[in-house]
């Protein structure tokens, strides 16, 4: 019995299965005879979707697909009469059109569109290569490698575009050192750290597709240069001749301002409350709370802090880009003395007992607590921390990761100096630069308004 119901639940799964196929089919036929090509061809690709290979919906694509090429040919046609490059440009979105709706079914072309087709690749071709070689010439070799592969877009193999196209890279490529920043009112290896981190992450964003032209050279370019202190407190002039030597034809050089800090120290001193459950012999449970009196010390340290930096042509020291960035960050530490007895979970800030007698009270004391801890803190997690940790207390670097990624407090007594602070907020303050790097990628040195020799590649 089970295996004939299961039989019947199979037929009657696949007779579904068709008949929503077939109505897809149906509606993609009504569709393509009032005219609506492209709401067809929708319609009968879920069909096919469905049910792959069925012969009615794949019929019913050709047809819709075959009206969609047709209505693309003649817009195509009626184009090339008056820009042909645009006509080019809808001539190749209806060969990926009919590329990607193989898996669906083959779309028809007239006999003389492949000729048509093959005329308008090769004019847009033969204009992008010109305006590839005019660009060459003028000094534009960003935009001639631009041109050039547009040309290769509509004919991958005309001409040699394609040798063109890579030696027009290779004049092209912008090689950018970012070299320490000053750092006056701090210690001195302050701008050391910060471009380091500002280059590592700018290595990572500035890879193509999203920089085509732009390449951040990696710390040995400038390491192999000069020694380690030199690279402490460079002057302008010190960051372009770095930068000429690590071969580079952009230098990216700034200067920390002053870190500004305020330190808070706020104590929550209360009586808590211990829920305690006891059983007796017979099993009999029994709760009481128990006051226990607590001290919570918690410190918080506001840090502003300012960069400003420059994009430098190591060709002529004219500045490209100038930004002033401001940053700034917050770090909360919490600490208690007290360990807890039992488990922190049976810790609370008032007792059920409190919080019914006297709501007010219990609002004020939970008030009170969250301006010293924070909103997010709970006398619970303070309590776990503690029972936790092995620590002193003492602040240590390796607990910085944790202010980074914005933890609602780390279980210290110190707080971390300002200046780590500082380097935490800026370190990740590398946006604008960027931005203003992918701004100039695309943009050849003589519009940038620089007179510049041509370079061989290398």
């Amino acid at each position: 019995m089970i295996r004939k119901l299961s039989i019947l639940l199979l037929a009657t799964a696949f007779a579904v299965g068709c008949a929503s196929t077939s109505k897809l089919t149906q509606k993609s036929e009504e569709k393509l005879a009032a005219g609506n090509a492209w709401d067809a061809w929708r319609l009968a690709t879920r069909a096919l979707d469905k049910e792959p290979g069925n012969p009615a919906a794949r019929d019913a694509a050709t047809a819709a697909g075959a009206a969609i090429a047709e209505e693309w040919q003649r817009r195509i046609r009626a184009l090339a009469e008056v820009d042909s490059m645009d006509a080019a440009g809808e001539a190749l979105e209806l060969a990926e059109f009919r590329a990607g709706a193989a898996q669906y079914a083959t779309i028809p072309v007239g006999a003389a569109w492949p000729q048509e087709d093959r005329t308008l690749r090769e004019t847009a071709a033969r204009i992008h290569y010109q305006r590839g070689g005019e660009a060459a010439e003028s000094g534009r070799p960003k935009k001639a490698c631009a041109e050039y592969l547009e040309a290769a877009r509509y004919v991958r193999d005309y001409r040699d575009v394609s040798e063109r196209a890579d030696d027009a890279l290779a004049k092209a490529l912008t090689r950018v050192a970012v070299v320490p920043f000053r750092s006056r009112t701090v210690d001195a290896a302050f701008g050391v750290q910060l471009s380091q981190a500002w280059r590592d992450q700018l290595a990572q964003s500035m890879l193509p597709p999203a920089a085509t032209f732009t390449r951040v050279l990696g710390g040995n370019a400038i390491d192999r240069s000069v020694s380690l202190a030199d690279l402490e407190d460079l002057s302008r002039r010190d960051a372009i001749r770095l930068g000429r030597k690590s071969g580079a034809e952009r230098v990216v050089w700034g200067s920390i301002g002053k870190v500004q800090s305020t330190t808070r120290l706020n104590v929550f001193q209360n009586v808590v409350a211990r829920k305690v459950v006891e059983t007796d012999a017979k099993g009999h449970r029994t709760e009481r709370w128990e006051d226990v009196p607590i001290e919570v010390v918690a410190r918080v340290r506001d840090v502003n802090v300012g960069v400003d930096y420059e994009i430098i042509s190591t060709a002529t020291g004219a500045t490209l880009a100038h930004r002033h960035v401001d940053r700034s960050t917050s770090a909360r530490v919490v600490w208690t003395s007290h360990q807890p007895a039992g488990d922190p979970d049976t810790y609370f800030l008032v007792s059920d007992t409190v919080r019914k007698a006297n709501p007010k009270h219990a609002r004020e004391v939970e008030s009170r607590w969250q301006s010293v801890c924070g909103a997010h803190t709970t006398l619970k997690e303070v309590l776990a921390a503690r029972r936790s940790t092995r620590s002193s207390g003492r602040y240590g670097r390796e607990a910085l990761p944790r202010f980074v990624a914005g933890a609602a407090f780390v279980f210290l007594e110190e707080l971390p100096p300002a200046e780590d602070l500082a380097l935490t907020v800026l370190a990740k303050g590398y946006a604008p630069l960027r931005d203003d790097l992918l701004r100039l990628d695309p943009i050849d040195d003589v519009d940038l308004g620089m007179a510049t020799t041509r370079r061989r590649a290398r």
